[in-house]
């Protein structure tokens, strides 16, 4: 039986919450001790999860804590369709064999902050892969083109003059399908996937099922102000390194602070509110800002990284020394292409990026801009690399 905890419940129904649909019925269902079954999908559109991908993971861990079943489900079927929601122009479809590449480490990564032992992790491609022209064309004649373009994405979209295919029209079905193959008390989602989940509600009462209540969050900013994702590259991913993931998180803009407590940590939120009454004092927020990268860092990787990547960034920001702790490359050649190296060390995610931050001054070798990438550089062994503000690499010989 899942513990019936009125503070807890309290922080389910309003932290980081942004709708409920129904919040009479979630709350008196919570209050009554039922187990629910409380969903969430995520498409393998990236092979990171990030920070803003964690905000309903946090949730689900809420209800996991007083004893619910969370369900997981990795998209594998509808990651290869592709979901338009958050999308301006229309989101094409992806090579099956990406998607799959994608996945490897989903489980691995929701483990940062779920129970894994305690989850029932699905894959919708199970169910999905096994409709034919008969169920998808009843699962649509629940619904009209109007609702589905009454959307205010899809309505700019169509305004001005942009394709909308008629796949996309049909990721709200599969979407909602999940919903009913998994049968769902409960499904969490962004603020933008909200036709989605209510389509999930529809879908059940045609199959006769009760149907599931909905939990959407806000969207949190990224590193450069709009909305955090994979695809803009503004993300603070859950396989940062301690030392990237502190770094990025000391660069967002200081009104994000009291927003990245409340939304990406579980601090208690009398701290917090006492936090943002100190900095609308006068307080300054880097104080703040440093207290919310160990949290987050101390999160994911424990309290004795986020000690080391608090001291790390203080030796390369305040006192402009290089941290203690750096990652090796081992490398036999005597000369080497820089942006292959950047690459094959995973330092940057390809050699054009390798390129471009070369060109613009951003690496440096034992303290000098490097921008000759054209040449291969003469390695004796030792060097340190720099790319950008945060990223170091020392360079081993064999």
């Amino acid at each position: 039986m899942p513990k019936i905890d009125k503070q807890k419940i309290e922080i389910i129904l309003t932290r980081g919450v942004e709708e409920i649909i129904d919040f009479e019925h979630l709350r008196s269902v919570l209050l009554s001790g039922k187990r629910l079954r409380v969903k969430l999908g995520i498409d393998p559109t990236s092979p990171n999860l990030h920070l803003g991908r964690a905000i309903p993971l946090l949730k689900l861990k809420d209800f996991q804590e007083l004893g619910h079943q969370v369900v997981f489900i990795i998209g594998d079927f509808t990651g290869v369709i592709g979901d338009t929601s958050d999308k301006d122009s229309e989101r094409l479809m992806l090579d099956p064999k990406i998607v799959k590449e994608n996945m490897k480490t989903y489980v691995k990564q929701i483990g940062k902050i779920l129970d894994i032992k305690k989850c029932e992790i699905r894959y919708n491609s199970e169910w999905l892969k096994k409709l034919g022209y008969h169920e998808i064309g009843e699962q649509a004649d629940v619904f009209s083109l109007n609702e589905f373009i009454s959307r205010e994405n899809i309505s700019n979209r169509l305004k001005e003059g942009k394709r909308v295919s008629l796949r996309e029209v049909l990721y709200p079905l599969m979407q909602g399908y999940d919903s009913v193959a998994v049968r769902a008390d409960v499904e969490v989602g962004g603020r933008d996937q909200r036709f989605n989940l209510l389509a999930g509600r529809e879908l059940q009462r045609h199959y006769g099922q009760n149907p599931q209540d909905i939990i959407t969050n806000p969207l949190i900013e990224g590193l450069d102000g709009r909305k955090m994702s994979s695809s803009w590259g503004n993300t603070i991913n859950l396989l940062d390194s301690a030392d990237e993931m502190f770094g990025k998180i000391m660069s967002l803009r200081d009104d994000l602070i009291i927003r990245y407590f409340t939304l990406a940590t579980r601090l208690d939120m009398e701290l917090i509110k006492q936090y943002d009454k100190e900095m609308k004092e006068g307080a300054n927020p880097r104080d703040y800002k440093l207290k919310l990268a160990k949290e987050i860092v101390r999160m994911y990787h424990g309290d004795k990284k986020a000690e080391t990547a608090e001291q790390n960034f203080r030796k390369v920001f305040q006192l402009k020394q290089t941290p203690t702790r750096i990652p090796e490359y081992f490398i036999s050649e005597e000369k080497v292409f820089l942006p292959s190296l950047l690459k094959q060390s995973k330092m940057v995610s390809s050699a054009k990026e390798a390129k471009r931050l070369i060109l613009a001054g951003a690496v440096e070798i034992n303290g000098q801009v490097y921008k000759e990438w054209e040449k291969p550089f003469s390695f004796k062994g030792g060097e340190i690399i720099k790319v950008g503000k945060r990223r170091f690499l020392k360079i081993k010989k064999r």
